[in-house]
């Protein structure tokens, strides 16, 4: 491995989900019997290390579960669909995470 030049900047690593990710997501979902379901893992992990790095360690975890969760009685109450449901519920936990952000730093 080569190491960067002066003038060069290091490369950012790419925005893909690792393998065993990928294969975990897929063997989780076949044993909850949700294996039609499409996951966003790189939203995911984004969404939960920008409530790791604005709350605490723990927030990624909770956060997620929470968009999860609301996402899911949406699409089971006929509100709409999952992936709608999923962005919207995401974009209010990134405008509450850059509130928070914004109020500290």
């Amino acid at each position: 491995m080569s190491e960067p030049q002066q003038n060069e900047e290091p490369q950012s690593a790419p925005e893909t989900v690792d393998e065993s990710l990928q294969l975990w997501i897929q063997e989780l979902a076949h044993h909850l019997e949700i294996e039609d379901i499409n996951i966003d893992a790189a939203a995911v992990t984004t969404l939960a290390e920008q409530a790791r790095d604005a709350v605490n360690g723990d927030a990624g975890a909770v956060t997620t579960f929470l968009v999860g969760y609301v996402s899911g009685l949406a699409e089971a109450s006929g509100q709409a669909d999952f992936e709608t449901a999923s962005r919207a519920a995401t974009r209010v936990a990134e405008r509450l995470l850059q509130r928070r952000s914004n109020a500290v730093g």
